[in-house]
């Protein structure tokens, strides 16, 4: 079930906790496909010896992949891979993108090169309760301006109406995970030009709904003009 032992040891004992020598081990396994979705992992006992490290660290990494929304323990059954992240899981990457700081124009080259990607994979893949999903959250926003309550994440629907809209599982949580970076602009943004993002999403929408590829190329790279603004004014 698991990679070699002596592989990981001699690869990484050094350098790593025992507990993330185990992590490495069935994260080993289910790329290889010797371990998939829905399995039961082996016993504390059974990885213990396989691996060759201790019980503890075994329950260790367990309670570790268990936080991340990797496994999922049942009373009286065992361990088992989930089948689906948790939504609810810790993301470690968010927290290693957020704490390594990058400067304003690598967070602006990073949503440069993923959201025309991933919005014209939305174009191409959208159904029509997709686009009507999209809408409401043009719509909602419109409606909490009026009352003066909006929000990042009032903006930050529309986006992910967009990722969903991909139908893509990787693309979904790769965009939700990059969008946890924008967040903090996107805030201020809505206290200072949240009609701009109003139009902009409106201007996004109705490309997409057209399927015009170049338009809707246009009207993104466009809609990062004023969110690019408020950025420089944070110290990101």
């Amino acid at each position: 079930m698991m990679i070699k032992s002596d592989r990981i040891l001699q690869n990484v004992a050094k350098r790593q906790p025992l507990s993330h020598i185990v992590m490495d081990s069935i994260k080993q396994a289910i790329l290889d496909r010797t371990i998939k979705p829905g399995d039961l992992l082996p016993s504390e006992a059974e990885m213990s010896e396989q691996i060759g490290v201790g019980k503890s660290s075994v329950r260790e990494a367990i309670k570790m992949l268990s936080a991340m929304g990797v496994v999922e323990s049942i009373q009286g059954e065992g361990t088992y891979v989930r089948s689906n992240i948790d939504e609810d899981g810790i993301n470690p990457l968010v927290y290693q993108l957020v704490l390594m700081q990058g400067s304003n124009e690598q967070i602006f080259q990073l949503r440069e090169m993923l959201e025309p990607a991933y919005t014209q994979l939305a174009m191409e893949q959208a159904t029509p309760q997709d686009l009507y999903a999209i809408e409401q959250t043009i719509i909602n926003l419109e409606r909490k301006i009026s009352d003066n309550t909006q929000t990042a994440q009032d903006d930050l629907a529309f986006h992910e109406a967009i990722l969903h809209a991909t139908h893509n599982p990787f693309v979904i949580k790769i965009g939700q995970t990059s969008l946890h970076l924008f967040e903090a602009s996107i805030k201020n943004s809505m206290i200072h030009i949240p009609s701009q993002a109003v139009h902009d999403h409106r201007q996004i929408f109705e490309a997409m709904k057209a399927k015009d590829k170049v338009k809707l190329h246009e009207v993104v790279i466009a809609s990062f003009d004023g969110w690019q603004k408020t950025l420089n004014t944070m110290n990101v």
